[in-house]
């Protein structure tokens, strides 16, 4: 299983913003193969492992900044939009129907995570249900920071009280993961 190095590349700049004088605590707690990862440059249009880029450090970041809590996951899914939603994105975004950026969200899944698939199965003015139904190797907090991701997504777009679950998972024997989204 592999990630983009676009979904990559905002997990140590998430560390350096938001635990920036802990960030070398983070970087040391990482086994060898993350630690090169996350010190090299990280190329946007590079296939890298899963576990190693993107599981194990977001895993670091729950147990050490969080207190083992996944809301660390889903943070740094929020900061991930935030840092790929700049420039002429935010534009977009800023101009697109949440409907737009649910059908974007979903076929943008493919291109970063590979082999996958995310599908929309319910679309309505204030609400989505998108399920993710082929994942090369389901982990809890790859589904944590797509759900925070397509919260921020949604918040940037100028949508309100914006809410997202996960309640189904693949991670728990389900068919599917179902990420439910509600705002106004």
């Amino acid at each position: 299983m592999e990630v983009k190095g676009t979904a990559v590349e905002s997990i140590p700049l998430f560390v350096k913003e938001k635990f920036g004088e802990r960030y070398e605590e983070w970087l040391n707690s990482l086994p060898p193969k993350s630690r090169e990862i996350m010190t090299k440059p990280i190329l946007a249009a590079i296939w890298y492992p899963l576990e190693e880029a993107f599981i194990i450090p977001t895993l670091k970041i729950c147990e050490l900044f969080y207190n083992g809590d996944l809301r660390g996951a889903w943070e740094a899914g929020r900061f991930s939009a935030d840092f790929a939603l700049r420039g002429i994105y935010k534009v977009f975004v800023k101009i697109g129907s949440p409907g737009f950026i649910i059908d974007r969200a979903s076929i943008i899944f493919s291109n970063y995570y590979r082999p996958s698939k995310m599908e929309v199965v319910e679309r309505g003015k204030n609400r989505a249900v998108l399920h993710i139904t082929e994942f090369g190797k389901p982990h809890i907090v790859v589904e944590y920071r797509i759900a925070g991701w397509c919260e921020r997504a949604l918040e940037i777009s100028g949508c309100k009280d914006v809410k997202f679950t996960i309640t189904k998972s693949l991670t728990r024997g389900d068919k599917y993961t179902e990420i439910v989204g509600e705002w106004r």
